[in-house]
This record gives structure tokens, C-alpha cells and sequence, in this order.
């Protein structure tokens, strides 16, 4: 059996494709149908709480019965500390200013760790979703059974070879290969250590050599060709972020959507300066800003977040859009496109390799692509030829 095969047995699903989580953008909206036409949906929920959680969930299941992943954040509890909060509430008022605009009085951990979340376990417990997977680092391993004994399948993140081998040796069952390319919030189990800042391609062949357990390659994917080379280096299967951003299901604004349509797409960047962690991004005025601040100087995460969200706040109120491009989206390669998230699976054929995983794939046995999805199915007007340039 192949390790690709073996991957979408164990995850339920018929494609090597699965959508990043991104949590605040992910929807079950959209994750949803790319689970019902036999990829990997899946929902952040480290931006609510177990009931918010809940809700996404049953909605996620009342539209589609296939697999569903479930995104959790393992970051360290913050610690706050006033006097840099207050520091760094100083720095951020001329930028408010801007906006007409003050900066908020004090500053909160907006996003709480699944570390200390029980009302969270309890939950995922619960319902008991195919995939639970986590960033920042890895659950505590009472955690870690309690999911597993669910029969829960559970998937870590990794940006280098010493944290994917830490993932394999606590019990995940797959690890996702975040390349420096990726969008989002680059998943380092330190942020205050010295990153490796791997390729995509070169990190997913150091992985998929040295671990027994299959290998999710992540950042910068974009189309059909970039599915392929991840899945000719090692890869079992391509997680997909920024592709699906611009896709009228997510919860982007409109704004950060027409971004990603833009040239601004073509400036990537990494910044601490929104959430107090690397993130990538598109570079924007206060990415500017961001990169003269020495890191030690902000306050933790997710508490340097609040300023960041609430400054986006401000600058959407002002209608500068280009300044409240913050969300997650990093497209180094290409302008981001997206198909309707049922479009997928059809056009895996295209991607080299991953016909032969898509045997479960009705549409896997014809080598002639669909018509264009966009015309036939309704939803994602933006959605545009994502794999026009596949081979």
C-alpha cells in the first residue's frame, strides 16, 4: 500500500487535499463541501471557545457526513506583564492616530491555549470529529490519549525535522510539513528559537525520509503543479491555505479577498508585530512598522493579538483597507485563486501522482478536465481556474 493510499484510508477521504484550518477564516461553509467531495475540510477553533466549537461542528455535520478536522492551539498560557502592555500600547497610538483612533486601555490573551481548554477536550471528546489537529507545539500527553482512546486521528505541525519526530514519538498518527512559505501563524513550537525557515519541498523530503508516519505537505501550494511536487518529494497530501481565502465561504473580508487578487499578493512577508508570533502575511504598512521593533519588545502571545485586531478594527472604520491587511494569506508564488471547494477532487487527475491516490474518485478514472466549476455550481464568484497552470 502506498503511504498515500494509507494516509486517506486512515483520515476517510478520497483526494490528497485537505484545507488548512485558519482559524477565523475557516468556515463550515467551506470546509463542508471539500469534505463531502471527498478532501479534508476542516475548522480552526482556537479563535472561540468548547461552545463556539460545538456549533461549528453541527454545522459542519449537518452538511456534509464525511470527515471533518478540528484545529486546536497549544501556544504557552501568556504572560502578561503591564508594563510592557502599557510600552507597547504607547508605540502602537500614533498608528491608531492615523485612524483617528485611540489605542484600548489595557490588553487581554484573547486565544486560550488547548493546553488548560478541559471544557475544550471535553468537547472534541464528545463529538469526537475524524481529525484532531494542533499547532504551536503538542498536547500534554493525558490530552493526547483522552483523543486518541476517542478514536480520534490526530495530525501536529512541524517546521523542522527535531519537532516532527517530537509529534511521531508523542502519538500523532500524521504530521503536517510547514514550509517558510506558509501563510498564517508559523506553527514553531518556540518562537523564541532560532527557525530553520525550511522550504515546503526540502522540509517534506526530510520528514517523509526519517519519520514512519505520513508526511502533509504545507505552504505556498497554490494549483495542481504544486500538489504534484509535494507528492513527488514524500508527501501523502497537500494542505491548502491562502488557495481557499478568497473563496466567498471564508469568513475574509472583502477587502483582504481583493488583496489577495492583487499585486499586493505578490509581497509576502513574516511579521511578530500583529500576534506576538511569526505569521506570515502580506506585507503592509504596519509590517513596516513592525519590522524596526525587536521582538523581546512586544508583549506575548496572543495578547500582543488584541492590540493587532483592534488597530485592524480601527483602520476598516477609517475604510484603509490596505492598512487592515492582517488576516492569514502568503501567496509568494502566485496571485491566490481558488475553485469552489466541491471542484477539487474532479481536478486531482491533473496533479500528477495524486490520480493514482484517488482511486475512491469517480472523476479520477477520466483524464479529461470537468468543465469550469465556477459555471456549474453556485457560491465562491471569485473562484477562478485555481489549477490553470497544472500540467
Amino acid at each position: 500500500m502506498s503511504a498515500s493510499r494509507a494516509l486517506l484510508d486512515l483520515l476517510g477521504i478520497d483526494c490528497p487535499i485537505i484545507q488548512a484550518p485558519m482559524a477565523g477564516t475557516s468556515t463550515p461553509a467551506l470546509a463542508a463541501p471539500l469534505s463531502t467531495a471527498g478532501a479534508l475540510g476542516s475548522l480552526g477553533v482556537a479563535a472561540t471557545d468548547a461552545a463556539g466549537a460545538r456549533a461549528m461542528i453541527a454545522d459542519a455535520r449537518a452538511r456534509s457526513s464525511r470527515s471533518l478536522n478540528v484545529n486546536v492551539f497549544c501556544h504557552p498560557p501568556a504572560r502578561a506583564d503591564a508594563a510592557v502592555e502599557a510600552a507597547w500600547l504607547a508605540r502602537l497610538a500614533p498608528a491608531f492616530a492615523r485612524f483617528g483612533a485611540r489605542p484600548p486601555a489595557q490588553l487581554r490573551e484573547i486565544y486560550t491555549t488547548f493546553q488548560t481548554d478541559d471544557a475544550m477536550l471535553a468537547t472534541l471528546v464528545e463529538l469526537a470529529p475524524k481529525v484532531v489537529s494542533f499547532h504551536f507545539g503538542i498536547p500534554a500527553p493525558a490530552r493526547v490519549a483522552a483523543l486518541r482512546q476517542a478514536g480520534i486521528v490526530l495530525v501536529g505541525t512541524a517546521t523542522s525535522l527535531a519537532e516532527g519526530r517530537a509529534l511521531a514519538a508523542a502519538g500523532a498518527h500524521a504530521v503536517v510539513a510547514q514550509g517558510y512559505e506558509a501563510g498564517g501563524q508559523r506553527a514553531v513550537f518556540d518562537a523564541e528559537a532560532p527557525d530553520d525557515q525550511l522550504t515546503t519541498l526540502a522540509l517534506t523530503q526530510l520528514l517523509a525520509r526519517d519519520l514512519a508516519i505520513p508526511v502533509i505537505a504545507a505552504g505556498g501550494i497554490m494549483n495542481g503543479a504544486g500538489i504534484d511536487a509535494a507528492l513527488r518529494v514524500g508527501a501523502s497530501a497537500a494542505q491548502l491555505g491562502t488557495a481557499f481565502v478568497g473563496c466567498r465561504e471564508s469568513a475574509a473580508d472583502a477587502d483582504y479577498r481583493a488583496a489577495l487578487q492583487s499585486d499586493a499578493a505578490l509581497h509576502p512577508t513574516m511579521t511578530r508585530v500583529i500576534s506576538g508570533r511569526p505569521a506570515g502575511c502580506l506585507a503592509n504598512r504596519f509590517t513596516a512598522f513592525g519590522a524596526a521593533i525587536p521582538a523581546s519588545a512586544g508583549p506575548a502571545y496572543s495578547i500582543t493579538y488584541d492590540a493587532g485586531k483592534a488597530l485592524v478594527a480601527a483602520a476598516k472604520a477609517a475604510a484603509s483597507p490596505a492598512s487592515a491587511r492582517s488576516g492569514p494569506g502568503k501567496a509568494p508564488h502566485s496571485r491566490a485563486r481558488c475553485l469552489p471547494p466541491s471542484s477539487w477532487p474532479r481536478f486531482a487527475p491533473r496533479c500528477g501522482r495524486s490520480a493514482t491516490t484517488c482511486a475512491r474518485a469517480p472523476a479520477a478514472r477520466s483524464r479529461s478536465p470537468p468543465r469550469d466549476p465556477v459555471e456549474q455550481a453556485p457560491g465562491l464568484g471569485a473562484a477562478r481556474r485555481l489549477l490553470s497552470s497544472a500540467p
